[in-house]
C-alpha cells in the first residue's frame, strides 16, 4: 500500500502543475498547492535514469566535497579506521533543467527515480549508509539543471602502518573515492575547491592521535577493464606519546634505577641482593609482555617501544650478572687466602728450626703455584723466550705462555669489592648515553 501511495505521490511531484492529482475520497490537490515547475514535465517525457548525462557526449563533470563528522575508532592491530563522513555530489544534468532562479529540495526518495553516479570507496572493510529516522540523503534540484547528492556514511578503510617507530610514529592514511562502472571517458571527479573541499578534519579530537595535516589528490586507477577517475583524501596522524611515557618508558626505567641499589649493599648480603635483582627482572619481564599484548597481532615489527624496553632489560639482567661476578671473585679469593695463612703460620712456629735457605724455597714454589695456568708452569713474569738453545716449537710454547698470562692478568679481578664501585658509575653513564642516541635516532630520523 505504502508503495502504491509513493508512486503516485512521485508521479504527481513530477506532472504540470496544471493536471490536479486525486488522493483518495474525492480529496486534491489544488493548483495554488501545487508549486509550479515550468518546463518539469521533461521527466516524464524521455528522460531514461539508466543512462547519465550527455549519454554519448562528452564525460560528466563530477565535483565532491566531504565532511569529517568523526573517526572513532584506529586499530594498528587490524590497520585500519572508522570514520564517519558526509559526502556531497554536484553534476548538471541538461534534462532536468527548468525556467526560474529557485531550487527545490526532493524527498529522498525519489533518488531512485533519477541517474546518480556509482561512487564507491576504495579499500573499504565494511560501510553502510545512516537511516535513522529515514535514509540520511539529500537531493538538490537547481535550475540550470545541477544536482546535488549528499549522503552520510560510517566505513572503514584500510590503513596500511609502519609500525616500527610506535609509539613515536607517523601514520599517514587515505580516503579514496572511485566511479566503480564509469570510465574516464564517461565520468569526470574532481575536488569541488581543492582541500577546501574537505571540512571538520581540523577540528578532530583523538584519543591517541592528533591530525598534522591533510590536502586532496586527483588521481586515476588504471584497471583491466579501464581508466577509471579518482579523488584521494590523504591525511597525517601523529601519535600522542606522553601516554605511552607514562604507562611504559617512566616504569621500564624506574625499574633499571632500582636495580642500581644493589650496587651499595655489600657483596655479604646475599640474599639483599639476589632478591632485588630477580624481583627487577620479572618486573620487566612483566611490562614487556603487558606491552606487546596490546599489538599482539602485529608481533612481526621490531618497534620503538621494544628496542626501549629491551635495552632497560639488558641492563636489569647485567646488574644481576654483575653481583653474580663479584660474588664469585670474592668468594676465590677468600678460598685462596686459606691455603697461604696455613704455611705462614707454620713457618711462624718453626722459624727457629729452619734456616734462611729453605725460607726462600718455599717462597719460589709458593710463587710458581700461583702462576701457573692448565699445568704449565712459569718461573717469572718475565720468561726469556730469545734464549739462542732453545728450539723453534719451545720458543712458540714460551711466547704463547706469556701472552696468555698478560691476556689472563687483565681478566683477574685483584679486588672484587672495586667492581660495584666501578659498577655505580659504568652503569648509569652508559644508560644515560644509549638513552640519548635513541631518543635522537627515533624523534629526529
Amino acid at each position: 500500500m505504502f508503495c502504491r501511495y509513493f508512486s503516485f505521490f512521485s508521479l504527481c511531484l513530477f506532472l504540470p502543475a496544471q493536471r490536479r492529482c486525486s488522493l483518495g475520497h474525492g480529496s486534491s490537490l489544488h493548483s495554488r498547492d501545487t508549486t509550479s515547475l515550468p518546463g518539469f514535465q521533461n521527466l516524464t517525457m524521455g528522460y531514461n535514469k539508466y543512462l547519465r548525462p550527455y549519454f554519448g557526449g562528452e564525460p560528466v563533470q563530477i565535483a565532491m566535497s566531504l565532511d569529517i563528522a568523526s573517526i572513532s575508532s584506529i586499530s594498528e592491530s587490524d590497520m585500519d579506521y572508522t570514520a564517519t563522513i558526509s559526502l556531497r555530489q554536484r553534476w548538471t544534468d541538461p534534462r532536468l533543467v527548468f525556467h526560474g532562479n529557485k531550487s527545490f529540495t526532493l524527498d529522498a526518495r525519489l533518488v531512485e527515480l533519477l541517474w546518480v553516479p556509482d561512487t564507491y570507496i576504495v579499500e573499504s572493510k565494511r560501510s553502510f549508509l545512516h537511516d535513522v529516522t529515514v535514509g540520511n540523503r539529500l537531493i538538490r534540484l537547481f535550475s540550470n539543471g545541477t544536482i546535488l547528492y549528499a549522503l552520510r556514511i560510517t566505513t572503514t578503510v584500510a590503513c596500511n602502518m609502519d609500525l616500527s617507530k610506535y609509539p613515536m610514529d607517523t601514520q599517514t592514511c587515505r580516503l579514496q573515492l572511485e566511479s566503480w562502472g564509469y570510465d574516464e571517458n564517461d565520468v569526470i571527479f574532481t575536488w569541488l575547491r581543492g582541500n577546501d573541499s574537505v571540512h571538520g578534519i581540523e577540528k578532530l579530537r583523538l584519543s591517541q592521535y592528533t591530525v598534522e595535516r591533510y590536502h586532496t589528490l586527483v588521481s586515476k586507477s588504471q584497471q583491466e577493464t579501464g581508466s577509471y577517475p579518482r579523488l584521494i583524501l590523504q591525511f597525517e596522524l601523529r601519535r600522542n606519546v606522553l601516554y605511552f611515557i607514562l604507562e611504559t618508558y617512566v616504569p621500564s626505567t624506574l625499574l633499571v634505577m632500582l636495580s642500581w641499589v644493589s650496587f651499595w649493599i655489600t657483596l655479604d648480603s646475599v640474599p639483599a641482593r639476589t632478591c632485588i635483582g630477580v624481583t627487577t627482572v620479572l618486573s620487566m619481564t612483566t611490562l614487556m609482555i603487558g606491552s606487546r599484548s596490546s599489538l599482539s597481532k602485529t608481533n612481526c615489527f621490531i618497534k620503538a617501544i621494544d628496542v626501549y624496553l629491551g635495552i632497560c632489560f639488558s641492563f636489569i639482567f647485567g646488574a644481576l650478572v654483575e653481583y653474580a661476578v663479584a660474588h664469585y671473585s670474592s668468594s676465590q679469593k677468600c678460598a685462596a687466602k686459606v691455603p697461604e695463612e696455613g704455611p705462614a703460620n707454620e713457618l711462624t712456629k718453626e722459624m727457629e728450626e729452619v734456616n734462611i735457605t729453605n725460607i726462600l724455597n718455599n717462597s719460589i714454589t709458593s710463587y710458581k703455584q700461583k702462576i701457573s695456568f692448565t699445568s704449565i708452569e712459569i718461573s717469572s713474569d718475565n720468561v726469556n723466550c730469545s734464549d739462542l738453545t732453545m728450539k723453534s716449537h719451545e720458543k712458540i710454547k714460551c711466547v704463547l705462555r706469556n701472552k696468555m698470562h698478560r691476556i689472563i692478568g687483565y681478566f683477574t679481578i685483584q679486588n672484587p669489592g672495586n667492581v660495584d664501585h666501578y659498577s655505580k658509575l659504568l652503569f648509569p653513564l652508559f644508560f644515560m648515553l644509549v638513552n640519548v642516541f635513541y631518543w635522537a635516532y627515533y624523534l629526529y630520523f
